[in-house]
């Protein structure tokens, strides 16, 4: 068995401001030991009179965590966090979106690889740090249904298939 590093399962965050109309995508992972997307997954079992059991999975609701997110005044991810902190925005000025990112089995030289963009919002649960320095965390509920398609790595853009 050829087991896949995490590396090549890449998230990017959209980090744009509400009344932008850009995307602007951040790569998360910096500083990270480990990002993992929580499924949600919601499973009813029913027990009938006969003494069998059956299992439905009927929805996800999934989210990952990000702890922490140092701040980077060069990354429009930091930007896009502490405006949401500043300006205690809620409902739609916390949604964006994010893009996983397959980076097996690609052709050498591409920069285009299979991708997944899911709707969603950022909570933030915690804003300040340490001596280690300035940080956030926080939570990206996918709120939606999934897209797949096409990531360039070099220019950020997602085209849907």
């Amino acid at each position: 068995m050829a087991k896949t590093e995490r590396k090549y399962f890449v998230n990017y965050l959209n980090a744009k401001m509400p009344e932008a109309t850009t995307d602007i995508y951040s790569r998360l992972g910096k500083d990270l030991e480990e990002l993992d997307i929580d499924t949600g997954s919601n499973v009813e079992t029913f027990n009938n009179i006969l003494g069998e059991t059956t299992a439905s999975l009927t929805n996800y609701e999934p989210s990952g965590t990000v702890e922490p997110y140092y701040h980077d005044k060069t990354d429009a991810l930091a930007e896009r966090l502490q405006d949401m902190w500043d300006n205690r925005r809620v409902l739609d000025d916390c949604n964006s979106d994010m893009i996983e990112v397959h980076l097996w089995g690609a052709v050498e030289g591409s920069t285009v690889f299979p991708a997944v963009k899911s709707p969603g919002l950022i909570e933030l649960t915690n804003v300040g740090g340490d001596t280690g320095g300035y940080r956030f965390s926080f939570n990206f509920h996918y709120t939606g249904t999934p897209v797949k398609g096409m990531f360039d790595v070099s220019t950020k853009t997602f085209i849907a298939d």
